[in-house]
Formats: C-alpha cells, structure tokens, sequence
C-alpha cells in the first residue's frame, strides 16, 4: 500500500465522516478504507480515529494531522497536474470578456498572435463594456481597464492604459489654450461616463500632489470614440484613454494638453475566478497579455 494513497483515504475519511462514504468518493470498498487508515495508524504510531458502533470522530492528533497533511497534498496535486501540463501541447477553448473599443482597437491584434502562436486553444471572444458575471455567465477570465470593485476574483494587472487630456486646434484657437487644470474651470468638457468619476478628473502636479479638477459641459457619452469625435469637431476638451487618443494626436486632429501635470493611468486588469490550479491554457494568455503590455504601452 502506498503511503500517498494512506494518506488520500485518511483525508477523504475525516471530510466524508465515515469508511463508507470515504470509499465511495475514492471508487474503492469500505473495507480497503478502513486497511488503508488502520495502515496509516501503525506506521505513525498513533490513534487517529475514535470509532465506535455508532460514530467516528478524530483525535486530537488526527486532526492535527489532517491540517497539516491537507495542504501538503494539495501542494502535490497542484504540482503533478502543473507537471502534466506542461508536458502537454495546451488546447481547450477560452471564453474571454473584453471592453468593447479597447478590444477591437488593441486587443484584437494581440489575441489574433496568440491565436497563431497556439493553434490548438479555442477563442470565444466577447467585446463588451457590459461588466459579465464571470462565474455564472461561463467565462474564463476578462479583461478590464479602471479601479476594480472588490469581488472575490483574482486580479492580474497587465500594464497602464495612458490617459490624454485633448482638444482641436480650432477649439484652442476660438476659446485659448489651459495652461494650468484650474482653467478647466472655464472651458466646455466632454464627459465619458465610462469613467468612475466622469465630472472630475485627477491631475498630479510638479510636487507629486493629487488634485481632483471638477469639470462642466454641455456633452456626455459613454462611449470614448464619441467623446473624440466631439472633441475633433471643436466641441470641447476631452479626457481620452491613450489607445484612442494616439491616431488623431499625430494626425494633428487634437492636441494633448496640461502635460506638466501628469493625468493618473488606469490600469489595465486581467480577471479570473479563483481556484487551486489555474488552466495552462488561460495562464499562457495572461502571461501573453503580460508580456505583450509590458513592452508595448496601450496609448
């Protein structure tokens, strides 16, 4: 008899409660669970069991044992199926859940080469700035940019998604040019609800202080490339995520504005449910994503 598997039956009996249901969730006889615990007794020298006609229940030193031997096999399993894994070409399918612009303008390319570098693992893509349940609507993982609510999902940050503040050359010509995030203050803004807090927008000064500007304007979308659009047309300034922002920046449609005071990034999340062993194949598009925004900023 293995010790592993003493060991696997002294677990499963003292969570079960009994020999029987012990055997019954490891595919064995009732008989062979209590041989392997009564095995596991001798060669420890200890009683880890108080049994009787009518119950069972630990001692004191079997259920110190229990919580020490619990986590060293879980340890095992996480390493024998990392071990498999990797041994293993990785396929499967991933469900993703991604912000609907940042996922057609930069996510798209990156997971087009993860596709290609991995041709065996499925994408099921979802581009979306709806927030999914990511358990119960069946996705894998997402992708969000912001400050996270608390939840019990584990969150990998990726990289900084730059944020540009902006306006046409003709609005600055008709209105002036801010020099300072107080001018805000006399200026139409476009407001992208997307945001947390789309009616103030932080600033850091030379001195390393945070400063929340409260702004106004008559324009209000919650959609970022609609927020561009009206800044274009000289409708306003407007507080853009640098992905959006970049294009018509070099194309002379907009100019970036106030950039001695530095705008905060917003961060850029992978999320996922928590578990013991996480998939090979969502650890291998996490670590992608990683290494793909750590050398290529979004903006």
């Amino acid at each position: 008899m293995d010790r592993l598997d003493c060991d696997r039956m002294f677990v499963a009996v003292l969570e079960v409660g009994s020999f029987a249901g012990a055997a019954e969730r490891l595919g064995t006889s009732s008989g062979q669970a209590s041989k392997l615990v009564s095995r596991l007794e001798q060669e420890l020298g200890v009683q880890l069991f108080k049994r009787s006609t009518r119950a069972l229940s630990p001692t004191e030193v079997g259920r110190a044992y229990y919580e020490r031997v619990k986590t060293l096999l879980d340890a095992f399993d996480t390493l024998d199926a990392t071990v498999r894994e990797n041994a293993t070409t990785p396929t499967g399918r991933l469900k993703i859940s991604a912000p609907g612009t940042f996922g057609t303008a930069v996510l798209a390319s990156v997971l087009v080469a993860f596709a290609r570098h991995y041709p065996l693992i499925e994408l099921d893509v979802n581009f979306s700035d709806r927030a999914v349940n990511i358990v119960d609507e069946g996705f894998d993982m997402a992708i969000r940019i912001g400050k996270l609510d608390d939840s019990s999902l584990i969150a990998r940050r990726l990289g900084d998604v730059p944020i540009r503040v902006a306006a046409s050359p003709g609005y600055l010509l008709q209105q002036g040019t801010p020099q300072h995030w107080r001018d805000l203050a006399t200026h139409q803004c476009i407001s992208d609800t997307n945001f947390r807090d789309p009616w103030h927008w932080p600033f850091v000064t030379p001195c390393g202080d945070s400063v929340s500007m409260p702004i106004r304007g008559r324009l209000c979308f919650s959609n970022t490339e609609a927020c561009l659009q009206a800044a274009i047309a000289g409708l306003g300034i407007a507080r853009l995520p640098g992905f959006i922002a970049a294009p018509a920046l070099q194309r002379g449609e907009i100019v970036s504005l106030l950039d001695n005071f530095a705008t905060p990034p917003m961060g850029l999340f992978a999320l996922y449910p928590p578990a013991r062993h996480l998939a090979q194949k969502t650890r291998l598009l996490i670590d992608f994503l990683a290494d793909h925004f750590q050398q290529h900023s979004p903006g």
